[in-house]
Formats: structure tokens, C-alpha cells, sequence
């Protein structure tokens, strides 16, 4: 994976980890967002796979040429 997935990656890490925090921690008392956290969460996931899948795609793609 080149940089952009693995900081696609990372942000999809922050992400789903805030979502388990507004999800979990009774302080925070916010289990709404913790709705909209996982949401973005999926986003990014889905853009890490897309953007190595690509990735993929052009390796193998340049080695058949």
C-alpha cells in the first residue's frame, strides 16, 4: 500500500475509535454521534479499500506491458 491508503487507513482508525468512545463512555453522553462516527468511519474503510484496490489494479496492470 503506498501512503494514501495507509493515511486513509489511519483516518479510519480515528474514526471508528471516536465512535466507540461517544458509544461507550457514559460521560459523554452522546449516542447519537457515535452513529455518525461509525458512518464516516464505513466511509474511509470503503475509500482504503477502494484506493488499494486500485493500487493493486495498476501494479499488475504494469506488469503485463
Amino acid at each position: 500500500m503506498t501512503e494514501d491508503s495507509i493515511l486513509i487507513a489511519f483516518v479510519c482508525l480515528i474514526w471508528a475509535a471516536l465512535a466507540a468512545l461517544y458509544a461507550f463512555v457514559p460521560m459523554f453522553s452522546m449516542p447519537g454521534s457515535a452513529v455518525v462516527w461509525g458512518s464516516g468511519a464505513v466511509v474511509f474503510l470503503g475509500l482504503t479499500v477502494m484506493t488499494a484496490a486500485r493500487e493493486i489494479h495498476l501494479k499488475s496492470a504494469a506488469k503485463r506491458r
